[in-house]
């Protein structure tokens, strides 16, 4: 098969969809297909996919309604003679599925890490007209689509994200940056979904029992500011260290006592995924795709979205008790590497991939 992703995300944001979307193009290359990735000019995907060795291509998508950018992808999915076009977001979908309507041929399926789309006439419409199918990553994300009523009967998938097997990540040594503490570890951007500052509030809430823990975050974003205020009001400033930006997210995870997420909504969140791929017991708010990937109780805990309380009882819970720690990393890493493979994921697109196309071929025969 020839297949397109398109992704018209920020050119300086790369998050899970756009982890997605890397690993999954390099492992169908991997399995024989010719792939492309399509962005904005020097967005951070497209130099990802390269450093990955997966093609790419500039197609900069900035509306919902632009019929230069749309004889653009007709263009490329006519000369490349694409199969199938895979979409992140809606504008894509609007934009470069028309496209993909006007090239006649082309699969177009769009995929959704996080809920996209309402019960709105403007999404059934153009998914209902643009796409032949639509991934999702958790079975909650799939049955909200599905009460909408207007997707057609095995319209939507859902494939789990996969991920790399992390046995050789070497764990950070902590002891020396914070000797004496427990580290708690905290990944994600910046961002209100991300509701760090409710793992501020349980630091303080813990701080008033205990000082020898210290809470680190991973990652840069708007809300850098707010929550570097909110630390000072907790008077929590060697308590939670704020990282930016870091490279070496596996090896400080490993290293860490134990993974905190904290959000208030994702789809399929990675950083957990990752932080049970290298065997760290993990305590995440119950958000969307959290129960399918985790086992509450066994390779971690599930506490409700914004509660602080509850985030703090159950750090508190495990952090003084290695065994159980060790216990609930391994069962993760278990059940990560029993059902989230890249493999696995890989062998579902395909075979989703050439159902669609198989659909189309028929319903052009009958037409």
């Amino acid at each position: 098969m020839n297949i397109l992703f398109i992704n018209s995300i920020s050119a300086d944001k790369f998050g899970g969809g756009e982890k997605w979307m890397t690993k999954a193009a390099r492992g169908l290359m991997d399995n024989g297909h010719k792939v492309w990735i399509a962005s904005k000019k020097n967005a951070e995907i497209l130099k990802r996919a390269e450093q990955r060795g997966v093609p790419t291509e500039v197609i900069g998508i900035y509306t919902d309604f632009s019929p230069v950018k749309t004889r653009q992808v007709t263009r490329f999915l006519k000369s490349r003679q694409i199969d199938v076009m895979v979409c992140n977001l809606n504008k894509d979908v609007r934009v470069a599925g028309l496209g993909a309507r006007l090239a006649g041929d082309t699969v177009v399926i769009a995929r959704h890490g996080v809920q996209l789309i309402g019960n709105e006439w403007k999404h059934k419409i153009t998914l209902t007209n643009l796409t032949d199918g639509l991934v999702t990553n958790t079975k909650s994300i799939k049955e909200t689509y599905e009460s909408f009523g207007w997707f057609p009967e095995n319209h939507i998938r859902v494939i789990y994200n996969g991920i790399e097997d992390k046995s050789a990540v070497t764990a950070h040594d902590f002891s020396g940056d914070y000797p004496g503490k427990k580290v708690l570890l905290a990944a994600g951007r910046l961002s209100g979904q991300k509701g760090f500052e409710y793992l501020i509030d349980a630091a303080a809430l813990m701080r008033q029992k205990r000082d020898d823990f210290v809470v680190l975050i991973a990652g840069k974003g708007r809300e850098e500011a707010a929550l570097k205020q909110r630390i000072a009001v907790n008077n929590l400033k060697e308590v939670v260290h704020l990282l930016g930006f870091r490279e070496d997210t596996e090896s400080l995870t490993k290293g860490a006592d134990l993974f905190v997420l904290s959000s208030l909504y994702e789809g399929m969140p990675n950083v957990v995924m990752e932080a049970m791929a290298v065997g760290k017991a993990v305590v995440a708010t119950d958000v969307n795709g959290v129960r399918e990937l985790m086992l509450d109780g066994e390779s971690g805990l599930i506490v409700p979205p914004k509660d602080s309380a509850a985030l703090a009882e159950a750090i508190l819970k495990v952090l003084d008790d290695p065994r159980t720690l060790e216990k609930m990393g391994q069962t993760g890493l278990a059940h990560v590497r029993s059902h989230f493979t890249i493999p696995g994921m890989v062998q579902k697109l395909e075979a989703f991939f050439r159902e669609k196309i198989d659909e189309k071929r028929a319903q052009r025969k009958t037409a």
